[in-house]
């Protein structure tokens, strides 16, 4: 407030007799009659001579009858540092308070016309009184105001630093916002890390500076108190410096001037804070540089300096501290969160060895099936026309599909291993039966035809013997050679088949062949349990181990559900459960038709048949031709078992090139 508070009335006014003895306490300003009609703000104008005068708080005296012509209503609605006082004839009715128009209303106090001087002091102090009383409240409301935009930003900024997982954009965010709230030109980011035995380093992790970009690269310094990022990081205190070049002689610390000789740049103001944690230990280091009057200046030369630069108020240090706290609990939750999720993958991978364990010949599966599912998701990801193009998968969701496709068949943990290996139509301790059974067939025969030549030769006449011996002989070998093709038969049909086929009526004709076993009981060549293996139509198990195979799906399902996802992954059960359902519902195990079957489920069963068809041999199928796989898949897509639009961007995008090892 002014030394001597404005007293205003108009020149020839009743209010003038009222207002002239107060000049030696009040600063007083009258305005010529000439001027009336023009109201408060223009008089203002015309007669103010500087602007402190201009924006004095003022006491009004208004005489309500003579000054009728002045808007005085308008001038105290529109400045908040102005009383009025409306001066009255003692013999008008007094004003009525209780029917107050808008223009009592803006009237702080009324005054007699003859109102003695100590009367009329008492109401100009009690209206400079109020004056001062209202930007106390004003000012008050502003701090106030102002508190909560920074508690606001502040939570902005936290909740912007809690969802940000990545490390390396994390820092960036933080040194960001500390140089958005302070106007910072630039800065840098240290952070303490433990080198082993005791040691620790500070590293310089990474660096801003809108005025010049430079190249740059990590590294680490001694964490001692001779520099002021490890002052700050050894004592835990702030270090708020108006000039670098300036630091008092009695601190242990320097400025290396090195980077503004090198790049022209010149620091000034200098804001080092500590990223302490809850436990009062030191994280990080933040080192502000050249706090601007104007965010958006650049300093490219002496004169930008001086003319920008200003200390960091301290208003602005103390705000950036807390974000400095605040930044340090965040990394502290960030690096416990990257703990986590590299613990998990490390489940994972072990996870996705149990399973290969169990079936050695499929190892590497459930990386390419997991790879090739990225990569179509990522190109849906890319489409911007047909049936996807509004499709998004976001890098969570791509995470739960990578996850999903991982873990697709853990399930097959709790198949049989007799079963999940099952590589040929018969075990292979029924397959050795058979050649045995076969063999006794074949020494059976020897030694039948073997009887019956010495009962030729005790029988009969020498000549006559040999001559029939010759017969037996032939027919022993045609009888030979006709137990080796259906034993090579059975070899062949024992082989699966990737499509449905198989020439079963033989054997069911080797199978109505009979021998005699040692006990001599006729037996048949080929068991009902054996011929039925045998027919399988298409790959190597029937329709019981097939049931027992499909159930992987549900022993998937049950382990992953056992899990406590996050909520970003919630939903790698549900994908995992239908990677073998197909459109028309003939898939399994839930018979999952159309829209029921999730998207990456969708574009999983894909990449899981390319992989399963074009994978390198295994015990009980041969790999197929890439061009073969895609045909399968194509007919897979005609028989409405997958989907068309993901299929042809499968094949334009050529995907399933990421997994064919250069030959």
């Amino acid at each position: 407030m002014p030394a001597k508070s404005q007293v205003r009335y108009f020149k020839g006014s009743p209010a003038e007799a009222l207002a002239k003895p107060l000049r030696g306490h009040y600063s007083l300003l009258a305005l010529p009659k000439t001027l009336e009609d023009r109201g408060l703000r223009s008089g203002l104008a015309a007669t103010a001579t500087d602007t402190e005068a201009n924006e004095a708080p003022a006491v009004w005296l208004v005489d309500l009858l003579a000054d009728r012509s002045f808007d005085w209503v308008e001038a105290v609605r529109k400045h908040s540092e102005v009383r009025l006082i409306g001066v009255v004839d003692s013999n008008s009715p007094a004003p009525r308070q209780a029917e107050s128009s808008s223009e009592d209303s803006q009237v702080f106090a009324y005054l007699p016309r003859q109102a003695p001087p100590e009367l009329v002091e008492k109401a100009i102090q009690a209206a400079f009184a109020n004056i001062e009383l209202a930007s106390r409240e004003r000012a008050a409301r502003e701090e106030l105001e102002r508190v909560e935009r920074e508690m606001e930003e502040l939570n902005r900024i936290g909740a912007a630093l809690s969802a940000q997982h990545n490390v390396e954009e994390f820092l960036n965010l933080i040194l960001l916002k500390a140089r958005e709230i302070t106007g910072a030109d630039a800065g840098s980011l240290y952070l303490v890390q433990d080198a082993g035995e005791g040691v620790r380093r500070l590293r310089f992790k990474l660096t801003q500076n809108d005025t010049r970009q430079f190249p740059f690269r990590e590294f680490d310094l001694p964490l001692t108190d001779n520099s002021m990022a490890g002052f700050v990081a050894m004592h835990g205190e702030l270090l708020n410096l108006p000039d670098a070049y300036e630091i008092p002689a009695d601190r242990p610390f320097k400025f290396n001037e090195k980077y503004d000789q090198t790049s022209g740049y010149r620091t000034r103001s200098v804001l080092t804070l500590p990223m302490k944690n809850p436990k009062g230990e030191v994280l990080g280091v933040l080192q502000l540089i050249n706090s601007k009057r104007n965010p958006k200046a650049r300093l490219e030369t002496i004169e930008d300096i001086d003319r920008e630069v200003q200390p960091f108020p301290e208003r602005w240090a103390r705000l950036t501290l807390s974000l400095a706290s605040q930044a340090a609990v965040a990394y502290e939750n960030n690096k416990l969160y990257n703990s986590i999720e590299s613990l998990f993958e490390g489940f994972v991978k072990a996870a996705v060895t149990a399973i290969e364990q169990r079936d050695p010949t499929t190892s590497g599966h459930s990386l390419r099936v997991s790879t090739l599912t990225e990569g179509l998701a990522e190109t849906v990801n890319r489409v911007q026309t047909g049936p996807y193009a509004s499709a998004q998968f976001t890098r969570e969701q791509m995470k739960e599909i990578r996850y999903a496709a991982l873990l697709h068949d853990f399930g097959k943990v709790g198949v049989r291993e007799e079963v999940l290996v099952k590589a040929k139509k018969l075990y292979p301790f029924q397959l050795e039966i058979v050649r045995q059974r076969f063999d006794y067939i074949r020494k059976e025969m020897e030694a039948q035809t073997a009887q019956r030549k010495v009962q030729l030769l005790l029988e009969r006449q020498r000549e006559e013997a040999l001559a029939q011996i010759g017969l037996i002989d032939n027919e022993f070998q045609l009888a030979l050679k006709e137990v080796d093709d259906y034993f090579q038969f059975i070899l062949r049909v024992n082989e699966p088949t990737v499509m449905p086929e198989g020439k079963f009526d033989q054997l069911l004709e080797i199978s109505q062949k009979r021998f005699f076993d040692p006990n001599g009981e006729q037996r048949p060549y080929l068991s009902p349990e054996e011929v039925r293996y045998l027919s399988i139509p298409k790959g190597s198990l029937d329709p019981e181990e097939r049931t027992q195979i499909e159930s992987h799906v549900v022993h998937t399902v049950n382990f992953l559900s056992q899990i406590p996802w996050t909520k970003e992954l919630k939903q790698v059960p549900q994908i995992a459960r239908a990677h073998h359902e197909t459109l028309n519902g003939t898939g399994y195990p839930y018979k999952l038709k159309g829209d029921e079957i999730p998207l990456p489920a969708k574009m999983m069963t894909i990449c899981d048949i390319f992989d399963a068809l074009s994978a390198s041999d295994r015990p009980y199928k041969k790999a197929v031709p890439v061009d073969r796989a895609l045909k399968i898949l194509d007919e897979g897509v005609h028989n409405n078992e997958l989907d068309a639009d993901l299929f042809r961007l499968f094949l334009g995008a050529k995907i399933y090139t990421r997994t064919i090892k250069p030959s």
